[in-house]
């Protein structure tokens, strides 16, 4: 692999990190485009609302405040939000391709050719992943039964099967750890 492949998958691998789950659809929240695309936040959000026609809601909605603490919560390199008194942006692919045209900087429009190639990969493995859940369906249906009991191969091979579907299950979003009061606590309490 060259250089120049292996520095754009990094891109594309670091683009992906970025990219969030909110309302069903895969998005980029502002402050991480922004940091992309090599301007400050408020630029981008200010040619948001200068272009607002290039911008419906199926390319960009403002975050609830509820989403917005989730987010932060979820995401560290978010934490910067937390403060903010503005509720951030999400951006689709499309939304993403536009804000980058809106910009017109170079580093805008070199980034948005990964961004898309970021979305497009994740698109893929949800694809593949659908697909892979299909097949092991039909293996589970195949496996035969004896006098109403599964043979000890078919066992192992269900077992098998059940630890694939944990393994393609999506990780439960972390909750913040309960904070302990202050003082001590007497054996009594």
């Amino acid at each position: 692999m060259s250089s120049k492949n292996a520095s754009a998958l990094v891109q594309i691998e670091r683009i992906e990190g970025r990219i969030l789950v909110i309302r069903g659809q895969k998005v980029i929240v502002d402050a991480d485009l922004a940091e992309l695309y090599g301007v400050p936040t408020k630029r981008l959000n200010e040619q948001v609302r200068r272009n607002q026609e290039r911008f419906p809601a199926d390319f960009t909605f403002q975050l609830t405040a509820e989403e917005k603490t989730l987010v932060v919560a979820i995401c560290d390199h978010l934490t910067k939000l937390k403060y903010s008194s503005t509720l951030p942006y999400a951006f689709t692919e499309h939304g993403a391709i536009m804000a980058a045209a809106v910009l017109n900087t170079p580093l805008a429009v070199e980034v948005s050719v990964y961004v898309v190639r970021a979305f497009v990969r994740l698109r893929v493995m949800l694809v593949s992943n659908a697909e892979l859940a299909r097949k092991l369906e039909r293996l589970e249906h195949k496996l035969e039964l004896q006098d109403g009991k599964l043979t000890t191969h078919d066992e192992a091979i269900a077992a098998v099967l059940s630890a694939i579907r944990e393994l393609m299950a999506p990780p439960e979003p972390k909750k913040p750890p309960k904070k302990r009061g202050i003082g001590f606590i007497t054996q009594e309490e």
